[in-house]
């Protein structure tokens, strides 16, 4: 394994925002028919415009996105594996929220309504909110995967 790992290298490939997709499409179809060592074809969620190839040479690389419609070209440099690893792991929503900051309850029997953080309980996993829409100071502790984040606060 350790030798496969020094032989294949990360190439990130600028691609028209939006197009990723269909990018990693037709490259894939390239692929199977010229049967070039593309080894991974990876669209970061998150990172716009950009879309990743894992092969042993910049040349394959080039014949993969030759006349390719939506591709802009190859980003100078090479990608390293922690990058990849990073972009590829999702960073949990509750990290990001704070006190007084408003969210939307995408889970369980309050989905749908809004609501303000309270208290952010990282070991746990959960968070105290308010409920906007109710006609009374209403508190309930939900789990963070239950939130999305609209405002942040001012």
């Amino acid at each position: 394994m350790e030798t496969q790992k020094r032989s294949t290298r990360f190439y990130a490939i600028r691609t028209t925002a939006g197009q990723e997709i269909n990018v990693a499409l037709l490259i894939e179809n390239r692929v199977k028919a010229s049967k070039l060592d593309i080894r991974s074809i990876i669209v970061p969620p998150g990172i716009k415009g950009y879309i990743i190839l894992e092969a042993p040479g910049l040349h394959i690389v080039y014949e993969a996105i030759r006349d390719i419609k939506h591709v802009k070209g190859q980003a100078p440099g090479l990608v390293s594996f922690d990058d990849v690893e990073r972009a590829l792991v999702p960073k949990p929503v509750i990290e990001g929220l704070s006190p007084g900051d408003t969210v939307e309850i995408i889970a369980g029997p309050f989905r749908g309504m809004k609501a303000t953080v309270v208290r952010v309980e990282l070991a746990k996993n959960e968070v105290v909110l308010n409920i906007l829409e109710s006609s009374f100071p209403l508190q309930i502790t939900v789990p963070g995967d239950y939130v999305k984040l609209v405002k942040k606060k001012e």
